[in-house]
């Protein structure tokens, strides 16, 4: 882990935890049974179940320690309280144009969330960075592993205050 924070959007949040309880509460049990049915059918060696049981445990724990980890170094910040509203800043969705009046439609999120098919980018990405602080009608130039590119800001939305 780094010591920069790991900023996450209450649904993000919320999310890591899901898979979590999922994993430990669903996941873990169902296989700590397969081990213990598998552990009474004799020889361990080349018992597939029991094998294959172990190794998947390994993996749930291991995954389990991970979300662990990253929930407790996690600072959720909800967009809907975001000052700014003017700005492009964490938790914003900016819809941006390119050269070409290719809009493209973005939501600046946190790194264990970001699904840029979803449109839903880490606020660490170039894109992010880039936009980070931009105002409706500002022209921003990105660097992209294919050159630079430059975008115009053309809306900022956040989710409404609770």
């Amino acid at each position: 882990m780094t010591d920069r924070p790991n900023y996450i959007t209450p649904a993000g949040y919320a999310a890591l935890g899901r898979r979590y309880r999922e994993l430990m509460e669903v996941e873990r049990p169902r296989m700590v049974e397969v081990v213990s049915w598998a552990a009474g059918n004799g020889d361990r060696s080349e018992n597939g179940d029991y094998l294959y049981g172990r190794k998947r445990l390994r993996e749930i724990d291991g995954e389990a320690n991970r979300l662990a980890k990253k929930m407790k170094a996690a600072k959720v910040v909800d967009p809907a309280q975001a000052e700014d509203r003017g700005r492009a800043w964490f938790g914003a969705t900016v819809t941006v144009a390119d050269e070409d009046d290719q809009e493209r439609r973005v939501t600046l999120v946190g790194e264990d969330e970001a699904d840029a098919a979803a449109g839903r980018i880490s606020w660490r990405s170039p894109l992010a960075q880039a936009l980070k602080g931009a105002a409706v009608g500002d022209l921003r130039r990105v660097m992209l592993p294919a050159g630079a590119k430059e975008y115009e800001v053309t809306a900022i939305d956040y989710p409404p205050p609770n």
